[in-house]
């Protein structure tokens, strides 16, 4: 030990020495599918288009006259990325025009994003990154999530990532706080769940006397906000989650709700309101802007086979508030699920066994969607690939080593986006740099095996989704790490 050196010194240097920051080179980059010195964009023609959609009356919804499309792009593709994508107000100087601004501000936005932090090797081996990434999505054999193509390199510190999950305490600051941080999420184009099983239910006290309101009545603000928050400033409806435990005392209030606004819309439309999806009817009662969730145990589901007794407890105690048979609120979920959809169900005990941080915390809820199923405060960035892009109209033959390098570019600028994007909360940015959940997935399965003359429903149907989502998997672990 050297001299005047202590035990906790001498611990703090070693400890020091072994996590100290070891500079990595750069990620070097080679070409798959774009030329050196040729602008993916130069490589085929364009056309100028009339992107319009009309209503179901015969009614003009969107126009915008004079868009630059490429030439192979389907009219259904324009009218989508146009109405949906490009930004600027209409008629303005500033409404982008051509599909080229668009992605053209995508792609630079995460090379420039590259360039800074010195991801890769040498300037070439970005523009290669960078030329490939355009050469995916004007080609249109993959697409990121909708916030990036609303926010990227159009907001300063853009939000990116699509999934959200967040958490909730038992107070009214953290459940008015949940409210504003759905509002900012829906407003930049994402979507969020959340567990409100740790509010305390309608059938326990407030410490300063009377009763709580538990989480159904506050699910009513959260879905009026929902309501009128359009989703990235578009058109599009805010997309949500709400899970409850099958333990909290509400659950059968949480069970029906949905149900009973679903009876009222009926009730309107037989008096004559309009009862189409964006109605007066429907947009008149609650509970129509999100997806509603009970979790459940296997303990639960064991209960239900065996018609046993269920227990719920209260959130603050944990004593036994309510006694039922277990078979009879799996009923109740059921026929909620036939008369409107909702609520679905989570498989907690499974979901957690598969649980790729399993150290860490429980995983408690999903985004609306349910792929991304994680810890609260977290999110994740998606990014998908056309299956049917990767195969050869000629032969036939899925091409494994496009998809491959497809993959290994899309994690790449997944990579670099977690970093980059902004979060609407210390906790989700702290998380989402720190675990870094990427969603990559695949798209136009079905019309990949009905090509082969593959059954969907077929052990040969099954072994080529294994097959696809084994390379992708494979692919994107070794390109992350």
């Amino acid at each position: 030990m050297p001299r005047g050196a202590t035990r906790e010194t001498e611990a703090a240097q070693r400890v020091t020495m072994n996590t100290r920051v070891v500079e990595q080179p750069g990620l070097e980059f080679p070409r798959f599918f774009s030329r050196e010195g040729v602008d993916p964009f130069d490589e085929f023609e364009w056309e100028s288009r009339t992107a319009l959609i009309g209503s179901e009356q015969g009614e003009v919804v969107f126009e915008q006259r004079d868009v630059e499309i490429p030439a192979f792009w389907s009219q259904q593709a324009t009218n989508i990325v146009v109405s949906k994508y490009f930004r600027g107000q209409m008629e303005s100087p500033t409404r982008e025009r051509s599909v080229k601004q668009l992605i053209g501000r995508v792609v630079d936005t995460i090379t420039e994003w590259g360039r800074t932090k010195e991801y890769f090797a040498s300037e070439d081996d970005l523009q290669a990154f960078s030329d490939d990434l355009k050469h995916l999505l004007v080609y249109q054999k993959a697409a990121f999530n909708s916030p990036v193509w609303f926010n990227c390199g159009f907001e300063e510190a853009p939000q990116c990532s699509a999934c959200f999950i967040n958490s909730v305490e038992d107070t009214m600051e953290s459940i008015l706080t949940l409210a504003r941080t759905e509002g900012m999420l829906f407003k930049f184009g994402s979507g969020t769940g959340t567990n409100l099983s740790s509010i305390r239910s309608s059938q326990e006290q407030l410490k300063g006397g009377g009763t709580a309101s538990g989480p159904v009545s506050f699910m009513k603000g959260y879905d009026a906000f929902a309501g009128v928050i359009k989703s990235g400033g578009k058109t599009r409806r805010a997309a949500k989650m709400v899970v409850l435990d099958v333990d909290h005392p509400d659950v059968v209030d949480f069970i029906n709700c949905k149900v009973d606004e679903e009876r009222k819309a009926w009730a309107l439309i037989d008096a004559g309101y309009d009862g189409s999806f964006t109605g007066t009817a429907y947009s008149s009662v609650f509970f129509q802007n999100s997806n509603n969730s009970v979790r459940v145990s296997d303990e639960f589901m064991r209960s239900v086979l065996d018609h046993g007794d269920w227990q719920t407890r209260a959130v603050t105690d944990g004593r036994v508030i309510d006694t039922y048979k277990a078979h009879e609120l799996m009923r109740l979920i059921a026929e909620g699920t036939h008369v409107c959809g909702d609520p679905g169900m989570q498989f907690d005990t499974s979901i957690n066994d598969w649980h790729t941080c399993p150290n860490t915390d429980r995983i408690r809820a999903s985004n609306p969607c349910s792929e991304y199923m994680f810890l609260d405060d977290s999110a994740c960035n998606l990014a998908s690939m056309n299956l049917m892009k990767f195969v050869d109209q000629d032969a036939g033959n899925f091409d494994a080593e496009a998809f491959a390098a497809a993959v290994r570019t899309l994690i790449t600028a997944q990579e670099i986006i977690v970093d980059n994007a902004s979060y609407p909360t210390e906790a989700i940015g702290r998380n989402s740099r720190s675990y870094r959940p990427l969603g990559l997935g695949y798209a136009n399965l079905g019309a990949l095996l009905m090509s082969r003359g593959i059954p969907y429903d077929s052990d040969e149907g099954r072994d080529w989704a294994g097959v696809l989502t084994a390379l992708m998997t494979g692919e994107a672990y070794a390109q992350s790490a």
